[in-house]
């Protein structure tokens, strides 16, 4: 995985989150399995009322940074026809142990979503919900997506809003003023103390890396936390309070021309 072709943020990450693993991910891994639904992002908005996937029974599905693999496990309960993609050994670790407790087994890849080594047009979805969409270069892991879908195959990816990411600062929760300048530095943000590099592209490079990709842009969901949704008690940068007012995050759907 840490191979020279492979830019030096996959190793990084790898290490953030073999660290996040065994503090956090490995622990909430049967809690986040044994949910019988499909939701979004820090605040579980429910795909009922998204509408950014539909129908996935029958379809085959590439999950790009799956981590411990709870969303493609949840695809699965749903007729998908999965396959998990991550660099992270520990977290691989962690998704085989939940298929051997669950009985729900789909083939998971250890590789960087920047260089996945499977077939061309092998999928119908390629799906991506904090993975790749976050911590991988986005030029490679867009390619490679469009590589790996069939024609008319779908991309659907959740990441930070770029609202949000202006509103971050180094160390702490989100704050309601803009603190990071959006025309240099928002791109890739190397966090201090060895927490990992994750890849902020604006709306319009997203747009931009979707063309040059072979996409044509669907559908841009901006998410809202819902009423009842509580400030998550790992994952805190962002407030339930935040992400009621403001958008915490993007979902974006394309097509593969």
């Amino acid at each position: 995985m840490t191979t020279p072709d492979l830019p030096d943020s996959v190793a990084r990450n790898i290490a953030e989150w073999t660290k996040s693993n065994a503090e956090y991910t490995d622990r909430s891994a049967a809690e986040a399995w044994a949910s019988n639904e499909i939701n979004w992002g820090v605040f579980g908005v429910p795909e009922s009322t998204v509408g950014a996937l539909g129908d996935v029974a029958g379809m085959d599905i590439v999950e790009l940074g799956c981590g411990t693999a709870y969303f493609s496990a949840r695809l699965a309960k749903f007729g998908a026809r999965p396959v998990g993609v991550d660099p992270t050994p520990a977290q691989l670790a962690t998704a085989r142990r939940m298929q051997v407790e669950t009985g729900i087994v789909f083939p998971l890849v250890e590789a960087a979503a920047e260089s996945v080594p499977l077939p061309d047009a092998s999928f119908d979805i390629a799906l991506s919900e904090y993975g790749a969409s976050l911590w991988a270069v986005p030029e490679r892991w867009l390619a490679e997506a469009a590589r790996l879908l069939r024609p008319g195959g779908r991309l659907v990816f959740v990441t930070n809003s770029t609202l949000s990411m202006l509103c971050a600062p180094d160390i702490g929760a989100i704050e309601e003023r803009l603190i990071r300048p959006q025309f240099e530095g928002l791109y890739r943000i190397e966090w201090p103390d060895g927490q990992g590099v994750e890849y902020h592209p604006t709306h319009s490079q997203w747009i931009s890396l979707l063309r040059e990709n072979g996409f044509e842009l669907e559908a841009l969901h901006e998410l809202q936390a819902p009423e009842t949704g509580e400030t998550h008690t790992y994952y805190d940068f962002v407030t339930a309070d935040w992400a009621r007012k403001w958008p915490c995050e993007d979902i974006w759907v394309a097509r593969k021309r």
